[in-house]
């Protein structure tokens, strides 16, 4: 038996490679190796004994942790997780999870590794930063090469369009099949610059989408915010250092106000078959973005020349245009009755902790009584909307 019933197509829209302490320095150019700091893990649930275990056997698990994890049958998701899960960094592991899963696609993000490439501010140089971006995108590419299933997905920084236009080439050439960039104003710049035109137009001649996911702006609020005169609040993970609850409540505002300004921009309607996806950053916030779009431009055009543009209603651009994959434990179900069904994708998170045990199980349940066309939107064809390739290779 596979994780996900046999009953119905199941794409994954969210999972990752935890990688280990040189996964993109070991594919980097030569001028590059020293300049790129290894993968950290001190802001998750993975321990330094744990990594240095797996690098000092081969940066392989070992053969009984893999049978063990093998032996997990249809409740691997339940229990393989972080770096001690099958297919965690090992390609051809990997594809034996994606056996016992059950999912017909699955897009692979990075965990740590978008770090230098996605730097907010100029801790490193714009050299280092796309020489960064090259190396991580060739380990993406390598670990999805061997099979079809597992849709590779690139980073590229927008900081500096030139260059950011000539690591889109390389990464179709490549074979990845989406393009993680970050979700705040790269470079100074809105991303509906008409610097980045070139960038659109790309994706949207290739059939590429692009991706926002958390981690592509910073995590954490400013430290302003948290000055309240008590001890200092932990993470969901008993640290510091990652998501917090003041972080929680307002991480929906970066990919709001970054696809409010495509939107404002006209980049949608420049592009009209430019497709992206917003991932591992909630749902609950769309349908009201909807809502203040439709709004926003409807009242504004009359004195923003700059909306005179926009022909179709923002809703209708971003519900022919985008799809949203929401948290396991939030109501799809009641978001899909205040928007529209064509919104929404299932995604497992695997083998990240917050994906949840049965994510399966935990969407069917917000899901209730809703009918099978709604279902097979949100498990199958939305992805198949954003992901067209998907459908043939």
């Amino acid at each position: 038996m596979t994780y996900a019933p046999t009953n119905r197509a199941f794409y994954d829209a969210d999972s990752h490679i935890m990688e280990l302490p040189n996964f993109i320095i070991d594919y980097a150019d030569e001028e590059f190796k020293n300049l790129i700091p290894p993968v950290n893990y001190n802001a998750s649930l993975v321990t330094d004994e744990e990594v240095e275990k797996i690098v000092a056997n081969g940066s392989k698990h070992s053969k009984d942790h893999v049978v063990e994890q093998v032996n997990f049958g249809d409740e691997l998701i339940v229990k393989s997780k972080e770096i001690q899960a099958l297919g965690a960094f090992d390609r051809k592991d990997r594809t034996t999870a994606l056996d016992m899963l059950g999912f017909k696609k699955q897009l692979v993000f990075s965990t740590h590794s978008a770090v230098t490439s996605f730097h907010a501010g100029s801790k490193f140089s714009t050299e280092v930063r796309y020489g960064a971006t090259r190396a991580h995108n060739r380990a993406i590419a390598d670990f999805c090469s061997e099979d079809s299933r597992l849709m590779g997905v690139g980073i590229i920084p927008l900081h500096e369009p030139r260059l950011a236009l000539m690591e889109l080439d390389f990464a179709i050439k490549s074979g990845l099949k989406a393009i993680w960039i970050p979700h705040y104003a790269s470079g100074e710049r809105s991303p509906g610059h008409i610097d980045l035109d070139p960038f659109w137009l790309r994706l949207e001649q290739e059939g590429i989408p692009f991706v926002l996911h958390v981690g592509g702006s910073p995590l954490q609020l400013d430290k302003k915010w948290n000055n309240n005169g008590l001890p200092p609040s932990k993470d969901w993970m008993g640290g510091g250092e990652n998501v917090r609850a003041k972080d929680m409540v307002v991480l929906h505002q970066g990919p709001e106000t970054f696809l409010s300004m495509m939107v404002l921009d006209g980049v949608f309607e420049r592009f009209p078959n430019l497709k992206g996806a917003s991932v591992e950053l909630g749902a609950g916030w769309v349908p009201e973005m909807l809502k203040r779009l439709d709004w926003v431009v409807k009242t504004w055009r009359k004195v923003d020349k700059n909306l005179g543009s926009i022909k179709r209603t923002p809703s209708e651009q971003l519900k022919s245009q985008m799809a949203f994959t929401p948290y396991v434990f939030e109501d799809v179900g009641t978001f899909i009755d205040q928007s529209h069904a064509e919104l929404y994708l299932f995604s497992s998170d695997y083998p990240h902790t917050e994906g949840g045990k049965d994510p399966i199980g935990r969407f069917e349940s917000s899901l209730g009584n809703r009918s099978e066309d709604i279902r097979n939107l949100f498990y199958s064809e939305n992805f198949l909307r954003i992901f067209p390739e998907a459908r043939v290779s």
